[in-house]
């Protein structure tokens, strides 16, 4: 495991609310999307210092193998019922509540254009059936109070849905423009609301409807296969589902100490780490062997959904923990890393297509190392940036094409100066506000248009960005970067909106072995959809590793709460929806 004491410079940690006891006598944080409770911040930090100084003194790491396999299914769930559409028999089980929407207030000219059942971005909810929305209307619905509207699209939305305004006005809610409802909605969880396909961004979550999503790595790639659609004025720039792609990000990787001994040493192959499924925590022991809680869990079924969403994104991505020289060592303690370049295969066979390599390790096997590394990155298909054989080679970004879209990839690390590449030296590409500008303006100059910036920052075991790390962040973005998505830490971190565009301080751990604590056995992958060169939905899906090398989803309604909600309390006064 990867232990604090290489950053430069710390930061304050923001102590969370007083922990509430579990029946068993533990304690856990309450989180503020919903009451979750989880071993305090402050005193996983102390714990981690003081079983620091004990790993170091007995100079032993022992990896802990957790998990069983199991058969259940997926936690997850859209809400219930079975698959509607609008029509004569939908409208035929549910009594008016109201007078119908007048056709003669349908606009002139109005096309189909497709709409799209939207909630609070916050919401674990993933898609909605026709009698969800009967029920708001006619106050049945314990999910939602109202529905809400854009004024000048209402009459068409509710007669594409063959639904009737209700009789009691506190049940429909009416709006001048989406700036409102999307305002509305982050105020209020328990608004339901339908926007013009053209018109969601990231600020909403978009809902599937009768099992189909229009936006994230299993979206319909037509229009036409959109199942709802309203006669409305016609948009300025029409949807057309075959412009969006997606993106799906992850956190650090590491193919040696105990995910080596999982994959080589007990024989479960290079396809192993990222073959997870689904899983749920079923306790909590104590203690590791650093003297903290950490949680026993069960595999819930769906191996190899890790996998299918990595494969089905158009571009995938994470940061690469470690150098692959030619001649590694496996290490099986301490925080000296090499893989083995035989392991890379895994990663490729994932459907990751590029990894960063600007981070604190790179140049754990040398300088040789990282070019070696680089080599069999090649040999192997993967894109990279953040290293390379001088400084002016560390700083160019990656590019590829996705989606008729050339995105760039930039990468960099703030924590080992001493790997720095230099004029004639390998190394790695350390982050400054000079570089960043610079290396963001060659990317525009080489047809990006698309920029997304990968640093390794921050403080270890801390979700909080301290003042110079957000300092850092919001200046990438004024260099004209259109994304940020860091990693160090191991703990899933903050995130952030600034100028309209997000910074994630942390995805936390993906494949690692940090079996020791919950918060590093978590982790979050990004799932993005892209418009063009507009970012327009964002999901968050967590993760926990079993068997010290095995990402897993995680329920977001469920014990994926507690990921969520690290994020959530991390980026107070950060994240506005």
């Amino acid at each position: 495991m990867e232990i604090a004491g290489s950053n430069p410079v710390g930061s304050a940690t923001s102590l969370p609310p007083r922990p509430v006891p579990r029946p068993d006598g533990a304690f856990f944080l309450r989180v503020t999307i919903e009451p979750v409770k989880r071993t305090p911040l402050a005193v996983v930090i102390g714990l981690v210092a003081v079983a620091l100084a004990a790993t170091f003194a007995s100079g032993t790491y022992f990896p802990r193998t957790l998990g069983s396999p199991g058969t259940s299914p997926s936690p997850s769930k859209q809400a219930s019922g079975a698959p509607e559409s609008p029509g004569a028999s939908a409208s035929a089980s549910a009594s008016p509540v109201g007078p119908s929407p007048s056709p003669s207030r349908i606009p002139a000219g109005a096309a189909n254009v497709p709409i799209v059942p939207v909630v609070d971005f916050r919401s674990t909810l993933t898609g909605l059936q026709l009698s969800d929305v009967r029920s708001v209307l006619s106050g049945a619905s314990t999910r939602f109070s109202t529905l809400e509207l854009v004024t000048g699209d209402a009459n068409g939305i509710l007669a594409a849905l063959q639904l009737a305004r209700p009789s009691d006005a506190t049940r429909l809610t009416l709006v001048r423009d989406v700036a409102t409802l999307a305002t509305d909605l982050a105020k209020d969880s328990k608004r339901l609301a339908f926007l013009r396909a053209s018109q969601v961004d990231p600020r909403v979550r978009a809902l599937g409807w009768t099992g189909r999503q229009l936006f994230g790595v299993h979206r319909v790639r037509k229009t036409s296969s959109w199942p709802l659609t309203a006669r409305l004025s016609a948009d300025t720039h029409p949807f057309d589902a075959s412009t969006t792609w997606t993106v799906a990000a992850g956190g650090d990787i590491l193919l040696d100490r105990g995910v080596y001994k999982q994959v080589e040493v007990l024989g479960k192959g290079v396809d192993f780490p990222f073959a997870g499924g689904t899983a749920e925590i079923t306790g909590h022991s104590c203690c590791s062997i650093f003297g903290l809680p950490f949680p026993t869990t069960r595999r819930t079924g769906n191996p190899g959904a890790v996998r299918d969403l990595l494969r089905s994104a158009d571009l995938a991505l994470a940061n690469f923990e470690n150098p692959a020289p030619n001649s590694f060592t496996y290490h099986t303690q301490g925080t000296v890393f090499s893989a083995d370049p035989r392991l890379i295969a895994g990663v490729r066979n994932a459907g990751i297509d590029y990894v960063s390599i600007a981070n604190n390790h790179i140049g754990d096997a040398g300088r040789a190392g990282i070019l070696q590394t680089i080599s069999n990155l090649d040999r192997f298909g993967l894109k990279h940036s953040g290293a390379g054989a001088t400084a002016a080679a560390a700083h160019k970004a990656a590019y590829m094409r996705v989606g008729g879209v050339t995105v760039a990839v930039l990468a960099y690390d703030t924590i080992a100066k001493y790997y720095a590449a230099g004029p004639s030296t390998p190394g790695s590409a350390q982050l400054t506000v000079a570089a960043v500008r610079a290396d963001v303006a060659a990317a525009r100059r080489a047809g990006a248009k698309v920029v997304i910036v990968y640093p390794h920052w921050g403080t270890e075991y801390d979700p909080t960005p301290f003042p110079g790390q957000q300092a850092l962040a919001r200046a990438v973005i004024d260099a004209g970067a259109d994304m940020v998505i860091g990693n160090h830490a191991h703990w899933v971190g903050a995130m952030e909106i600034y100028r309209g565009h997000p910074i994630w301080y942390a995805l936390g751990n993906f494949v690692f072995d940090q079996t020791w604590s919950e918060p590093t056995m978590e982790g979050m992958l990004l799932e993005l959809t892209f418009r063009g060169s507009t970012l327009v939905q964002v999901r968050l899906h967590p993760t926990i590793i079993l068997d010290a090398a095995q990402p897993n989803f995680l329920d977001p309604a469920g014990d994926g709460r507690v990921v969520l909600g690290q994020l959530y309390d991390a980026s107070r006064r950060l994240l506005p929806w």
